[in-house]
Parts: C-alpha cells; structure tokens; sequence
C-alpha cells in the first residue's frame, strides 16, 4: 500500500496507531505531533515519520492542512519499477523523527499538495508523487548520514546568545541554522545530536525559562512578559508553561 492525501488535522488532541508506516507533512499552518513520546512541531518547512506500531497525538491550528503519505512495509507495491526499492526507504522509519525540508524538497511538497487539490481523484498521480517524496526524503536522509559531523559547528550558547537577543519576535528554525551557516535539515540533524533536543524545543525552552524568570523577578504584567519574550499572546505563553512547566 502507497497512498497519500491532504487533509486538516484536528484542533483538540487525538491519538491513536496503525500497521503502516506513515510521513506527515506540514503544507499549511502549524501542528502538533508526538509519536511515542518523542514531540514534533509541524510547519511548511517540516515532516513527521511515524514508523509502524507507533502510537502518536496530533492536533493542528486552525490554518493547518498536512499532506499523509501511508506505506505498508509488508506489502511489495514499491518493488516494482513504477516506485523503486522498497530498501532505500526502511531506513526513514527506523525511529521515529522529524525532518526538516531544504528549499527543493519543501518546494515539491507543496507542488504535491496543488496537484492533490488540483485532482483529488487521480490516485495514480497521488501515487507517483508521493513515492517521489519519499525517495528523496530518503536520499537526503543517507546523504546526512555519510557526512561526517562537526560538532565544533553547534555552540548551543552561540544559539542561545541569538535567540535572547531576539526574544521578541518570531525565531525560525532557518534563522537559527543561519547562525550555524548550515542548511536547515542539517542543523536540525546535528543540533539533536549535539544536545539531545530539537531546535524548536531549545528554543521553547529558552523563551520559557525567561518567561518564567521574569513573572517570578519583576512586577511585569503577564502580557508584557509574553510580548517580551515571543509569544503571540498572554494565553500562548500561560498555555505553553501550563503544559511544560505545570505552572499558571
């Protein structure tokens, strides 16, 4: 089985698994995954692997769509010529995580997602171009692992020193990995690995412990603090240390 189609994730949580692996991928808007405990931040820029038998929570704004690519790893569809070796993909499923999309590949998603919408009913071409996603989602993938990692590339204080320099506005995983003169994808890759935490989640964390700080040293009020440290609202950032910090 190889199938794909667009559609909105749910504003409220929900969760559940299957025997398939499965890519979802941010075309519209933001949300929210985590797939056995390991979280994920889906934007345009971003993709969600969720191998078989993983169980995972999804929600999403209110502008988001996602592109689902489903493959049955039991199945032989992508042994045949039309889509490849079914080999070259099982490593995207080892585990599961996030990817982040250089410029070409993010630009074939979102080529995807008009042909998705423009077609609805062609699942041939649904087919050809999500087996094309996946492969060089896979491509990308190897290629990172075959370069060496320089870990002198990533100073998580060089990273914090940025974002606390900018606290208050919006910090996107490219202006961090401009910091690092890296690639997106690659910075993600090597900043996980250096410090155990996504971007996204240092980042989080930074923009709560100065929250956090501030409520606690000074007589800010709550909307002042959100503005000051990046949240869009007085509720994003009590919503955000409810869930992180239990507090609020």
């Amino acid at each position: 089985m190889l199938n794909a189609l667009l559609l909105k994730l749910p504003t409220a949580s929900h969760q559940h698994c299957h025997e398939h692996h499965q890519i979802v991928v941010g075309v519209r808007g933001e949300a929210d995954l985590s797939v056995d405990g390991t979280g994920a931040h889906l934007d345009t820029w971003r993709a969600c692997l969720v191998p078989t038998g993983a169980r995972h929570d999804y929600c999403g704004d209110n502008q988001n769509h996602v592109l689902v690519i489903n493959l049955d790893p039991y199945m032989s569809a992508l042994t045949s010529p039309d889509h490849g070796d079914y080999e070259r993909l099982a490593p995207l499923f080892e585990r599961p995580r996030t990817l982040d999309m250089d410029s070409k590949l993010q630009g074939l998603v979102q080529f995807a997602a008009g042909e998705f919408d423009r077609a609805p009913t062609n699942e041939g071409m649904k087919r050809h171009l999500a087996g094309s996603i996946l492969h060089c989602m896979a491509e990308r993938l190897n290629n990172q692992r075959s370069a060496p990692v320089n870990r002198q590339l990533i100073r998580p204080d060089t990273i914090r020193r940025y974002i606390m320099e900018n606290l208050h506005r919006k910090i996107t995983v490219h202006d961090l990995a401009g910091v690092a003169c890296l690639s997106v994808s690659r910075f993600h890759e090597m900043f996980r690995e250096v410090t155990g935490v996504t971007p996204h989640q240092f980042l989080l964390k930074t923009r709560l412990d100065q929250a956090a700080q501030l409520l606690v040293s000074t007589g800010l009020s709550v909307s002042e603090v959100s503005y000051r440290t990046g949240f869009s609202s007085q509720s994003a950032l009590t919503n955000a240390l409810r869930k992180h910090r239990g507090t609020c």
